[in-house]
């Protein structure tokens, strides 16, 4: 059986390491102990045990605190050892004590509101942009909460004595606009902050560092970085991790160890996946801003593998010409995807909603993957199309 253990005790602390190193090791030491190089998949649903007295005691642990079982395990929506191994990886890297994971970034999302709603703190502050499915969460209500949407400066004046979350998103979603997370931080005070950090990566920023207290990643994407898995997953303290268990036990949302094992797997090449992406995005990037079919190139000052770019043409036409570039929602893939926002991923967002948060109709939102950039290039290129002729006035073309 593996003997991986689950959650913070895992999560010891080796400062002196380097995050390529972590990636590489977090959440496999034990094994070369055990005979193994690689993670086993461990498949079970439910576990045997003969004293149920010692079973009852853990389960009233974990169903008071969140606390996860010493020994073997339960039951698989209590926690999973092959899942376990990839918490204590994504917890080293973002510099936490736990990390929870659950079946999407949505469900991840999802059981943090429900941890707030729990103990009677049902207001949310929120910055746009967001993913578009994160803001329909938020302005719909649908798991009971209310939000208040502001810019990074309102943040103070818009907490309540009910407010049981702020939200930021940096780079943001679609739009790649960047906020202070240690300014955000300390505008929170006492009320937790939750970053996704989807687009960054641990690999370019580390909220936790900034003062957040909750780190949100769709692991789907660069986590996973293969376009193969689905899931989330919140990097956070061990207090709230409890927590975050006891929803996820209590509704289902759990990841399938399967995906846990494609995410371990994906972790160890996070660092050199996300820098040589960044390093074309940001040639992209460049040549973009100089191309006069494209009206306003979108590129964090933090870097990253994500542009996004308003072109003077149809973006329409843009997703229809490409052949090198996959026309996809979702991003951070070996592959490059391209999708246009208001039509896919925020097309759930009301639109004067999406329009005053920069989320422009002839936006085209970039995920570099792992090709050349020249090829990349071409590609984009010839689907930019003819440049659009700017009528001349007529005095100066008689002159």
């Amino acid at each position: 059986m593996d003997s991986s253990s689950n959650g913070a005790a895992d999560t010891v602390r080796t400062a002196t390491r380097a995050l390529a190193t972590e990636a590489v090791h977090a959440g496999r030491e034990d094994l070369a102990a055990q005979g193994l190089h690689i993670p086993p998949i461990d498949l079970s649903t439910t576990y045997p045990s003969r004293d149920s007295r010692e079973e009852a005691a853990r389960i009233d642990a974990f169903a008071a605190e969140g606390i996860l079982p010493e020994g073997q395990p339960v039951y698989a929506r209590l926690g999973n050892p092959t899942v376990a191994r990839f918490e204590t990886g994504l917890a080293r890297l973002e510099g936490t004590e736990s990390a929870v994971a659950f079946a999407s970034g949505m469900a991840a999302l999802s059981a943090v509101l429900l941890a707030r709603s729990a103990a009677g703190l049902r207001h949310v502050v929120a910055v746009r942009p967001l993913y578009g499915c994160s803001d329909h969460l938020l302005t719909a209500g649908l798991l009971g909460t209310e939000v208040t949407w502001t810019d990074p400066a309102g943040i103070a004046d818009a907490l309540r004595p009910d407010t049981g979350l702020v939200l930021v998103e940096s780079p943001a979603n679609p739009t790649l606009t960047e906020v202070d997370l240690r300014a955000v931080a300390h505008s929170c005070g006492s009320v937790p902050l939750l970053v996704d950090n989807t687009f960054a990566t641990p690999v370019l920023q580390r909220p936790a560092e900034h003062g957040a207290r909750l780190v949100l990643h769709s692991a789907t994407k660069y986590l996973g970085g293969h376009g193969d898995v689905m899931a989330g997953v919140v990097a956070c303290d061990e207090e709230f991790a409890g927590q975050l268990r006891r929803i996820r036990f209590a509704t289902g949302g759990v990841l399938h160890p399967l995906a846990g094992y494609l995410l371990l797997r994906g972790l160890p090449t996070l660092p050199v996946r996300v820098r040589a992406a960044s390093a074309t995005a940001a040639e992209l990037a460049r040549r973009l801003a100089d191309d006069p079919r494209v009206a306003r190139v979108h590129y964090p000052k933090l870097g990253g593998a994500m542009v996004a770019f308003e072109v003077h043409g149809d973006p329409h036409e843009v997703i229809a010409r490409v052949r090198l570039i996959t026309p996809a929602v979702s991003l951070g893939s070996v592959d490059t995807l391209i999708q246009h926002p208001a039509s896919i991923s925020h097309r759930i967002v009301d639109s004067a909603d999406r329009h005053d948060s920069g989320v422009s109709d002839r936006l085209l939102r970039l995920s570099v993957g792992l090709e050349d950039a020249d090829d990349l290039w071409a590609d984009l290129s010839g689907a930019l199309g003819e440049p659009v002729r700017v009528p001349v006035p007529l005095h100066e073309a008689v002159n």
